[in-house]
């Protein structure tokens, strides 16, 4: 059995490999301007950059998460760390515009092993009882990196040129790598499962991938994530051109209010779901589906206001709900998929999730020469509607007894 010093520590030791992961991404949307201007780019040519990411880590999504349930995490985590590390200093290097899709491309092929080796290990060190609150304070790096990579990369863009914050944030993690070689352990599959569970023979894949719960769970999962790539994509030179801001004070804003309001909502979300979760088997999803919903009217004022204040309050509503949203993504999933094929359902969801998301800065760009950026932001609170309403559904069909009722492995 783990102690349960290392189970937090393993929880500590990811969401810092997490922070470097999502910094590493997002780095490259506040320079957008330098770059258009630099590199003579249209806004759609921008938008390949910042979808080329995301379609190759969807499209390696489901090849990740089938390694992840076969070899040791522990290598795919630390390998995938110093490899898109390596890549967002080879970014630093473009000089034409294809060095920089190409780039994108290769840093979503090493960022796409992350997250289903992470969230498998974690799963297996914090059974259902305390599950939710994990993965919802790791997942409160996801704010932290958002940030961090937004701000710096904002501010040393204005003052130093756009590619030293790549240099910064590539060899940090490079190093966090090799410290990690020392510290980071693997866990014993199943580990934490109840005991009834664990006797269960093994799903198939195919037979998880067609649980109507999973199917789901990856429909709300695209609505989300196409939402929030707009938000993480367009939202720094959205506020520089509205709102006439500098590159690093939209770099900052774009990214603080949203993300610091999510790392309380996440925190939130966790605590509520494991809370919900001990009576009805939907009570994750059940916290997702209310994060949707209360945070439609927030993503509608982001895009419809002209004012900065008010700006301000709706990007602080929307990433608080957004972030009880978040928080249960896992969560959720591994209440209807058993240990052995939870490596395997992150990478599939995250490959259906991005691959849908992928297309959102390309379509944002298209869609706003005719209506503005102002419009289709404010539009978003129609898909966050949709799919709020599908998860509450779902959250009801879940309505039976609950996994975390049941008894733990002594």
């Amino acid at each position: 059995m783990l102690g349960l010093s290392y189970k937090w520590g393993l929880v500590a030791m990811l969401w810092f490999t997490c922070f470097f992961n999502y910094a590493d991404r997002q780095a490259i949307f506040s320079v957008f301007p330098l770059l258009k201007s630099e590199m003579n780019l249209s806004d759609v040519q921008l938008g390949i950059v910042g979808g080329a990411f995301m379609w190759v880590y969807a499209a390696a999504g489901p090849l990740a998460g089938m390694i992840g349930d076969r070899v040791r995490r522990k290598t795919l985590i630390i390998g995938g760390l110093v490899f898109w590390s390596l890549v967002t200093m080879a970014t630093a290097l473009a000089t034409e515009y294809w060095h920089l899709v190409l780039f994108r491309a290769l840093e979503g092929f090493g960022e796409a092993f992350y997250f289903p080796a992470s969230m498998s290990l974690i799963s297996d060190s914090h059974g259902p009882e305390t599950r939710s609150r994990a993965m919802s304070f790791h997942q409160s790096s996801v704010y932290a990196g958002t940030i961090a990579g937004g701000a710096l990369s904002g501010y040393m863009g204005q003052h130093y040129g756009w590619r030293s914050s790549f240099y910064v944030f590539g060899s940090m993690g490079v190093l966090l790598g090799l410290m990690l070689l020392a510290t980071l352990r693997e866990t014993r599959r199943g580990e934490t499962e109840p005991a009834a569970d664990a006797k269960r023979p093994a799903a198939s894949l195919s037979g998880v991938l067609t649980n109507r719960f999973v199917l789901l769970l990856m429909a709300v999962f695209v609505g989300a994530n196409f939402v929030a790539a707009i938000f993480l994509t367009w939202m720094p030179s959205f506020l520089t051109r509205k709102f006439n801001m500098s590159l690093s004070m939209a770099g900052l804003n774009s990214t603080a209010w949203l993300q610091m309001a999510s790392v309380l909502g996440v925190l939130t979300g966790g605590y509520l779901a494991d809370r919900w979760a001990r009576r009805h088997a939907g009570g994750r999803m059940a916290t997702q589906g209310l994060g949707l919903m209360a945070g439609i009217p927030f993503l509608f004022l982001t895009g419809w206001t002209l004012s900065v204040p008010v700006l301000v309050l709706a990007m602080t509503g929307f990433g608080f709900f957004k972030g009880m949203y978040d928080a249960n993504i896992w969560a959720s999933l591994y209440d209807v998929v058993p240990p052995e094929r939870r490596a395997s359902a992150v990478g599939f969801m995250n490959s259906v999730g991005w691959m849908g998301g992928g297309f959102a800065p390309v379509a944002i760009a298209a869609a706003s020469a005719h209506w503005g950026m102002s419009a289709c932001i404010s539009a978003t609170s129609a898909i966050y509607l949709i799919f709020g309403l599908l998860m509450l559904w779902g959250a009801r069909q879940r309505g039976i007894p609950a996994i975390a009722a049941a008894p733990s492995r002594p």
